[in-house]
C-alpha cells in the first residue's frame, strides 16, 4: 500500500509538470489526479487549499529542484563566464529534449495566473529571488561587491528568462546562445580574469 506521502509527492510532480508546460489555467484538477494515478479524494486531504495551494506548492517544489540543479551547475564551474555557459548549455538541453515544451518552471504561471493569486505570486516571487540569489552569491564569491554582485544577477537571470521565452515562441535555441554571447561578454568586463580564460 503506498503510503499518504508517496501519493503527495506523486500529485505535486504531476502538478509542477502540467503546470510547467500549460499553465495555471489550462491544468485541471482532474487532470493533475490522472496524471499522478493518485486517488481524487487524497489530492484535496493533502491540499484542502484546493488548485492555489497546489500550485503555490508545486510552484516551490519546481522552482527548488531547478535551484539545486543550479547550483551543482555554477559550482563546477572555473569562473563566472563558464558558470553562465554552463547554465545556458543546462537549460538548452532541458529545452530540445521537451521538444520546446519545457523552459522556465515558473514562468508560464507566473504570466497566467500572479497576478490574480497572492500565495501563487509568492511562489513564483521566492523561486525567482532564490534563483537570483545563487548568481549572486557565486559573483560575489569570484570577487564582485556585494550590491553589484546582485545587479548583475539580476540582469543575467532576466535575460536568461527572455532568452528561454524567446526560444519556446521561436522552436530555436538561437536567442539562448545569442544571450550567452552577450552576457560572456558583459561578464568579462566585470570579472577581467574571464577575458584570459574563455
Amino acid at each position: 500500500m503506498a503510503r499518504r506521502t508517496d501519493s503527495r509527492r506523486r500529485i505535486l510532480e504531476s502538478a509542477a509538470e502540467l503546470f510547467h508546460t500549460q499553465g495555471y489555467h489550462a491544468t485541471g484538477l482532474n487532470q493533475v489526479v490522472t496524471a499522478s494515478g493518485a486517488p481524487k479524494g487524497s489530492l484535496y486531504f493533502h491540499f484542502p487549499g484546493g488548485k492555489e495551494q497546489l500550485a503555490a506548492e508545486a510552484l516551490r517544489m519546481s522552482g527548488g529542484d531547478l535551484r539545486d540543479i543550479l547550483s551543482e551547475t555554477v559550482a563546477g564551474a572555473p569562473d563566472p563566464a563558464s558558470a553562465v555557459d554552463a547554465v545556458m548549455d543546462l537549460l538548452i538541453g532541458l529545452l530540445t529534449a521537451s521538444a520546446f515544451q519545457r523552459g522556465c518552471p515558473l514562468a508560464a504561471v507566473t504570466l497566467d495566473a500572479a497576478a490574480d493569486s497572492e500565495p501563487i505570486r509568492l511562489a513564483c516571487a521566492e523561486g525567482y529571488d532564490s534563483w537570483r540569489t545563487l548568481l549572486a552569491d557565486f559573483f560575489t564569491e569570484q570577487g564582485l561587491a556585494a550590491d553589484r554582485a546582485d545587479a548583475l544577477a539580476t540582469v543575467v537571470l532576466a535575460s536568461i528568462e527572455g532568452a528561454l521565452l524567446l526560444a519556446k515562441a521561436r522552436h530555436d535555441t538561437a536567442p539562448l546562445r545569442a544571450v550567452a554571447d552577450h552576457l560572456r561578454t558583459t561578464l568579462a568586463k566585470e570579472f577581467p580574469r574571464c577575458a584570459s580564460t574563455t
